[in-house]
């Protein structure tokens, strides 16, 4: 039975960058919200507890719910966290879509339907596990990588154009002031995906974890890294299926009734990020693995659209990585024999 069953009050935040709007409600709404406002820092943190102590509810019976709203809800998060309080961290747009038709909207109204949310919702919630340290860390390395291979994307974008005004204008001062900053940025990338290796080396079972999906054909070590942070170290995802709907390339069928059958599709709510770079690990297994490569060949003279074979590719790197990490042994390569 789930715990969050036994809970009384249920406390919605609507989380911005400076303030925390509260709102809380029992188990019955004859009583209605009670509110509060407190800015998003410690002190107001403990504003929210000194307030639920007012009102006679106690920490052990209240449940906490938010939804993702990125660093700004991460020190909330490592409080409560400290404070061994249960609390739940749910996507907003599955509890917009859950609330029906809907008008109007500020931040109090949003931290009271958070919370009604919540009490109704109760029996299907779990509560968040804050990442460890080490996953933060990777996870901040990764977003500041991110941001520096697109800035060098960039740079090199407006070296193309410049070197073509370089040819009429003859001023070459731009294009090598250009072409340094590139070279910066990639010692900058290369400096990043260092430190990213010693923080995963300096856990013995991520370390494993992160050798072992590496041994997967199209899996480098930013993929598996992402893959570490994004599953928790292969704790969040039971299996590949539902990391690969996360990610964004599961397909799904498109049937009801009699008259619409529609083509299996993906859904356009996936991770972005993941979603490409298991497109980019696609493309190279597709090269160098001999079995995906034959698959790759079978597909197109099939008529398969490339994108769709590419998708399928991803789907199948995903599985590899969940199974070699399940059974902890790496992946191993099975030759064709002609008899």
């Amino acid at each position: 039975m789930n715990k969050l069953t036994n809970k009384k009050d249920f406390i919605g935040i609507d989380i911005s960058k400076d303030v925390l709007d509260v709102s809380v409600i029992g188990p019955e709404t004859k009583v209605g919200f009670q509110d509060l406002k407190v800015k998003n820092d410690i002190s107001g943190f403990e504003k929210v507890t000194s307030w639920l102590t007012k009102l006679g509810k106690p920490l052990n019976d209240c449940l906490f719910c938010m939804e993702h709203t990125g660093t700004y809800g991460l020190l909330f998060f490592a409080w409560l966290a400290q404070k061994e309080i249960d609390f739940c961290v749910e996507p907003g747009l599955q509890i917009k879509r859950s609330l029906g038709i809907t008008r109007g909207k500020n931040d109090k109204v949003d931290a009271r339907r958070i919370a009604d949310y919540a009490r109704t919702h109760r029996e299907k919630l779990k509560t968040f596990e804050l990442p460890t340290n080490l996953i933060l860390q990777l996870k901040q390395l990764l977003t500041y990588r991110e941001q520096c291979v697109k800035m060098r994307t960039s740079l090199k974008n407006s070296l193309k154009h410049h070197l073509q005004y370089q040819q009429v204008s003859g001023l070459t001062s731009i294009s090598e002031r250009i072409s340094m900053q590139i070279h910066e940025q990639d010692q900058i990338v290369a400096d990043i995906e260092k430190q990213i290796l010693e923080v995963i080396e300096s856990d013995a079972q991520t370390k494993k974890n992160l050798e072992l999906a590496r041994s997967v054909k199209g899996i480098g070590l930013i993929i598996a890294a992402f893959m570490l942070v994004s599953t928790n170290n292969f704790s969040s995802f039971e299996n590949g299926r539902k990391y690969a709907c996360f990610a964004g390339i599961a397909p799904f069928e498109n049937v009801s009734g009699s008259s619409i059958r529609g083509k299996k599709k993906v859904s356009h709510l996936g991770n972005r990020t993941i979603k490409t770079l298991l497109s980019n690990g696609a493309n190279s297994a597709a090269k160098w693995d001999p079995q995906l490569r034959k698959y790759y060949q079978r597909k197109q003279q099939e008529g398969k659209d490339h994108k769709l074979i590419m998708n399928a590719i991803a789907n199948k790197l995903i599985h590899r990585v969940f199974a070699v990490v399940n059974r902890q042994s790496p992946y191993v390569q099975i030759f064709e024999h002609n008899f």
